[in-house]
């Protein structure tokens, strides 16, 4: 059974949140949807290790080893990487290591991580029409059992306002189409 969360800022249920249990679930899910897409991040920037760090800090606090009040307070470092690059495939991969590092904040950014990663990957190879469709189809085969049960009851992407699954960034575009067709694979919310 998932339990939901309290989201720390405003003190009520926030759907988007999951259980700590499944935050560091889907965790590693996340940390290794947005690994797929580093390299395209560090061929422009190979001496920023932040994305790096922060699937490493991803993977740590799946395993139980970082706890999710420090990783709340440095969600953002890997996101600050995109400012470093310029070209659309690498900005989009750093933005999926910075989506993976708030899985402990907030369970939805495992979408978002995914999002991100398939933009990345379909940039990255213009020539492949196909790629964005094939690292979302990768990341849906690589999702266990336990992680498709995990993210199945977050609401469906633009149904609750706030947060990341709200009408913001990730709900446009190739970004929304991207968490659509993976909500979609995960069949329906528990009754």
């Amino acid at each position: 059974m998932h339990t939901r969360t309290v989201c720390e800022s405003e003190g009520m249920p926030s759907l988007q949140s999951l259980s700590e249990a499944d935050r560091r679930l889907v965790a590693a899910w996340a940390a290794d949807c947005a690994e797929r897409v580093l390299p395209i991040f560090e061929s422009e920037a190979p001496a920023d290790d932040r994305p790096r760090d922060a699937i490493a800090r991803a993977r740590a606090f799946a395993r139980g080893e970082l706890d999710a009040a420090g990783e709340i307070r440095r969600r953002f470092v890997a996101g600050r990487a995109a400012h470093a690059v310029s070209t659309p495939a690498a900005v989009a991969a750093a933005r999926a290591a910075g989506q993976a590092s708030g899985v402990a904040h907030m369970g939805a950014h495992a979408l978002g991580a995914a999002a991100y990663a398939a933009k990345a990957a379909g940039l990255a190879a213009p020539d492949r029409p196909t790629a964005t469709a094939d690292e979302v189809r990768w990341q849906i085969q690589h999702m266990s059992a336990a992680v498709r049960e995990a993210l199945r009851p977050l609401p469906p992407l633009g149904a609750d306002p706030a947060g990341p699954l709200g009408s913001g960034l990730l709900a446009t575009g190739v970004l929304g189409a991207s968490i659509r067709e993976i909500q979609a694979a995960l069949g329906d919310p528990p009754v």
